[in-house]
């Protein structure tokens, strides 16, 4: 194929030569450099093992070989990918959808690494207040002291004193005997002069101020020497504190070389980055151990029905009544408070509940043994059945019993740090009179507003010091707002963002970096992207490959497909049906090809708009007054029996009004579950459901063992049929010899992973085929046993579409199996590891799972974003299965950003106006024709050209 016809003038090239990775079918390609360059074609059409099991792998390969043999030889070979050859590679960098990670302690901040500049910031122009009494704390050098008391008591006669104890109880007797044998004379305890004797001590039970009387002099600005020696023994003595005492006036007046608070003797530290950080023990909450939140028992968990008695097992973790410690405490309490054991909680005196809960009764404890062992006393009486619980669970070391304790409590806001995750001292130093965890709860538009302004506010010292860091802050900043995440906070947990989210913060985080001469792969960076904010996203990625990068993005977007330099489109079908380059060119060159995907792009092909709207069963679930997170008190009404869509630009509260408070209310309901949701005034109409079924993103599993044949059940019925099979019933194998988790059928070597793990210290962790049973999880004996044919490792290995073919005859496998192809996944393996499924294939292969299952016609389905990682024929084949369920009487809502989806649902509700704080309203409601004609909806604006 020539250059010219695909509107490609002589320029350099990636090129890929005999690609073979998984389906790929020996392909060459040439991909231009230093352009953005998409590769797109329907789901298991093999994009993703073009661009990262082929090119991203040979680009980490070449990376390992570099290193030295004495590196290598911890690390392994790594595979080289099946490809004659890449030439023009450039090293290369992937940036995937999977979620940054689960650690609580990781946020949008640290990822970012905006947080750990907003800490040097702080610690070096931060202006410390006192926590005591709000006053502007102050420090001062022993020069300044100096010049301060030569002027300010110039002959006059004053007491020098150093500061040893502030606010503590204890006789000092020690104290007192040292600074008499260090020779000083005079002592201030409680604010009167008193001579050092022997023997000489406080009140113990008192609280006490006493300072070392070091010198009484009278200043003399001609000859300070003596009052420069005293100050220096004052301030060694006192750890950089001094007090003056004027004599005429009885005066105080305290200086120090620390942060001091004068009023109140608070003393800071001098801080540093690590003031700030949540992470460190100098700068977290120690409360809450930098988490912002706390486990705490929950009361109406322990005490789930007040109507039930104590020997009814009203107190939930105690059980019914039994001869245990527990209950002769409570027979004890009883009796003293005059109550039985059989009286409803609700009617207990509440002074016998308080002590109960929250302890206080000292004379009710249990007697264990003989002696005076206070260790052989038992008081739940004393500690109170509250705090013995959050004892439990954090000095247990059995992890059953921590869950157990964890199923009585709530998840709340730190007390102490109120969600700041940092001591006090360290939100106590202001910048413009903001500290560092009001600006991390700000949104990153409100807190680009917030920097721009800053400069004003600050004094001449601070603006040469903030210079290069608020430089460093604000390109951050822009790049953030670059990528359409305006409406993310500092302090968001990295683990609630969705694959697309986290994705564009490193997409960001990489625009930061300036890198040249790199090759990108990005893996569908449009995810959960509102059609309005895409532009944003194709200047970013235009923006990488004007600096001289070659990006390359898998993707199925429309706009970012029209505004690339080339794009490659794989197909024709998936798994075994594709692996092939179908066509290539310019985007104005590729809409004259004849695929599939150039079809959809040229428009000769579209999903079709429904006829007819359905109206629903007429039944509707209304939920009235949400306030979670940003919503600014939201009511909606679903009408049931429909096809339903939320909609809205990212960040505008579509999450949290669905997922955060209409499905955990839906799952209380129904299954009595113990998640709360946000806060909400009142819900209408669940008496029309009987069942909700949620399908998200999050991994299958979170290990190579887990796969969708063991997620789906269709494992268990696999093996059965093996162990059923003449030859494994003569070698006397049951089920569990066919399990990969389980000792005897599997390969030792790799504990029948199949692969190895080989830790990279400063990279992500490699998977390599264990070299023992080359990838094959079992043993030879195990694999001797065939079913058609195949062995369990061959059936484990079968994409989804040849499994339909191949268990036709057995109806409980072939149902399941038929589900999946259904769902548009015939192309994925049985066997394929949970780890490698994008969050589509993860979320398609529970809609299987799901679909395979009897539905009630009273069902509600609920899911996030499913055209995640489908190509346009995959979104027509998904709302078919989608449209099936509706047709029984089922609901389904769906969160979408897709206008192919948005424009064939049935009942939309649109939310907005913008992200973050002024976002959380309904902008509007109604059929998506209603959408298209309501003047301020962004999403209304993009479905006027759909409907044309």
């Amino acid at each position: 194929m020539s250059n010219q016809t695909n509107g490609i003038d002589h320029q350099e090239y990636i090129e890929v030569i005999g690609a073979r990775e998984h389906n790929l079918k020996d392909i060459d390609v040439r991909i231009p450099r230093n352009k953005l360059v998409v590769i797109t074609g329907i789901s298991g059409s093999g994009k993703s093992s073009l661009a990262f099991d082929t090119i991203y792998a040979e680009g980490q390969r070449r990376y390992m070989e570099t290193l030295s043999a004495y590196a290598r030889q911890f690390i392994g070979e790594m595979e080289r990918p099946d490809v004659e050859r890449i030439n023009g590679l450039s090293p290369v960098i992937s940036i995937e959808q999977k979620t940054t990670g689960r650690n609580p302690r990781s946020t949008v901040g640290t990822i970012t690494e905006i947080y750990d500049f907003l800490r040097l910031l702080y610690a070096r122009i931060g202006e410390a207040y006192s926590y005591a009494s709000g006053k502007k704390m102050e420090r001062f050098s022993e020069e300044q002291m100096r010049e301060r008391l030569l002027v300010d008591y110039a002959n006059k006669k004053v007491s020098l004193l150093a500061p040893m104890v502030r606010g503590r109880k204890g006789h000092y007797r020690e104290l007192f005997e040292q600074v008499r044998k260090q020779g000083f004379t005079k002592i201030r305890v409680d604010g009167e002069i008193l001579d050092v004797v022997p023997d000489m001590q406080a009140d113990r039970y008192k609280v006490h101020d006493i300072e070392v009387v070091v010198d009484r002099i009278s200043i003399n600005p001609q000859n300070p020497g003596r009052l420069f020696e005293s100050l220096a023994s004052s301030l060694k003595i006192g750890n950089g504190v001094v007090m003056i005492l004027d004599m005429d006036t009885q005066r105080m007046t305290t200086y120090s070389k620390h942060l001091f608070d004068f009023d109140s003797g608070v003393s800071y530290e001098e801080p540093s980055p690590n003031t700030f950080s949540f992470n460190s023990p100098y700068g977290a909450c120690p409360t809450c151990n930098g988490l912002g939140f706390v486990n705490q028992v929950d009361v109406d968990k322990v005490i789930p029905d007040p109507s039930k008695s104590i020997s009814d097992g009203g107190f939930a973790p105690l059980g019914e009544l039994r001869e245990n410690l527990s209950f002769k405490q409570l027979k004890i309490i009883a009796k003293e408070f005059k109550f039985a054991l059989t009286t409803p909680i609700k009617d207990i005196p509440q002074a016998a509940m308080d002590i109960i809960l929250h302890g206080g009764g000292k004379n009710l404890a249990i007697k264990l043994g003989a002696g005076n062992d206070e260790d052989a006393i038992y008081n739940l009486a004393h500690e109170g059945l509250l705090k013995m619980m959050g004892r439990w669970y954090d000095e247990t070391t059995s992890e059953k019993m921590r869950l157990w304790a964890e199923e009585f409590m709530t998840i709340n806001e730190c007390p102490e740090c109120h969600g700041f995750r940092l001591r006090k001292e360290s939100l106590h130093y202001r910048v413009h009179d903001r500290h560092i965890g009001e600006l991390a709860s700000m949104d990153i538009a409100e807190l680009v507003t917030w920097m721009d302004g800053l400069n004003v506010f600050l004094n001449d010292r601070q603006q040469v010091i903030a210079k290069d860091v608020l430089k460093e802050i604000s390109l951050r900043l822009g790049f953030l707002m670059h990528v359409g995440l305006e409406y993310l906070t500092l302090n968001r947990a990295s683990r609630t963002l969705s694959g697309g989210e986290s994705q564009r913060i490193r997409l960001a985080t990489q625009i930061g970096s300036q890198l040249t001469g790199v090759t990108y792969i990005l893996d569908e960076p449009s995810i959960g992207l509102h059609q309005r904010d895409n532009q944003k996203l194709i200047e970013a990625l235009q923006q990488l490959s004007s600096i001289g990068n070659t990006v390359l993005v898998v993707e199925h977007d429309k706009d970012i497909m029209m505004a690339s330099d080339y794009l490659l489109d794989l197909g024709p079908g998936a798994g075994k049906h594709g692996g092939e380059l179908v066509a290539e060119g310019k985007p104005h060159t590729f809409l004259k090809k004849h695929t599939l995907t150039s079809e959809y792009l040229s428009n000769r092909r579209s999903i079709e708009v429904p006829k007819k709207r359905r109206e629903g069963t007429g039944q509707v679930l209304e939920l009235i007054g949400a306030k979670g997170n940003n919503l600014k008190n939201v009511s909606i009404s679903i009408p049931l029996g429909t096809f339903s869509c939320v909609t809205g630009v990212s960040g505008s509260g579509k999450s949290t009004l669905i997922n955060e408070t209409l499905y955990p209310i839906l799952r209380q309901y129904i299954y009595k579950s113990l998640k709360p949701p946000m806060p909400y005034q009142e819900i209408k109409g669940l008496e029309y459901l009987d069942k909700v079924i949620e399908i998200d993103q999050s991994p299958i599993g979170r290990t190579p063992r887990s796969n969708p044949a063991t997620y789906t059940g269709l494992f268990t019925d696999i093996r059965n049929i093996f162990a059923g099979l003449p030859e494994a019933k003569i070698r006397g194998y049951k089920p569990g010899r066919f399990s990969f988790n389980v000792k005897g059928g599997r390969c030792e070597v790799c504990e029948g992973s199949g692969m190895r793990v080989i830790e990279m210290n400063f990279l992500p962790d490699v998977y390599v085929h264990c070299e023992n049973c080359l990838g094959r999880r079992y043993n030879r004996e195990t694999l001797e046993v065939l079913y058609k044919g195949k062995s369990i490792n061959d059936v484990l290995d079968m994409p989804v579409s040849e499994g339909v073919e191949f268990f036709k005859n057995i109806p409980k496998i072939y149902r399941k199996l038929k589900t999946l192809e259904e769902v548009g996944l015939g192309y994925i393996t049985l066997g394929q590891q949970a780890t490698t499924l994008s969050g589509g294939e993860a979320q398609r292969v529970k809609l299987a799972e799901e679909l395979s299952k009897r539905d009630t016609g009273r069902t509600i389905y609920i899911l996030d974003e499913p055209t995640t990682g489908l190509h346009f024929e995959d979104i027509r084949h998904l709302l078919e299965v989608l449209n099936k369920l509706v047709e029984r009487g089922n609901t389904v809502l769906v969160i979408e950003h897709n206008m192919d989806v948005i424009k064939v649902a049935d009942y939309v509700i649109d939310m907005g106006l913008e992200g973050g704080q002024r976002g959380g309203d309904v902008v509007c409601t109604g059929t998506p024709e209603q959408i298209a004609k309501h003047k301020k909806s962004h999403t209304g604006r993009f479905l006027k050209l759909e409907l044309k």
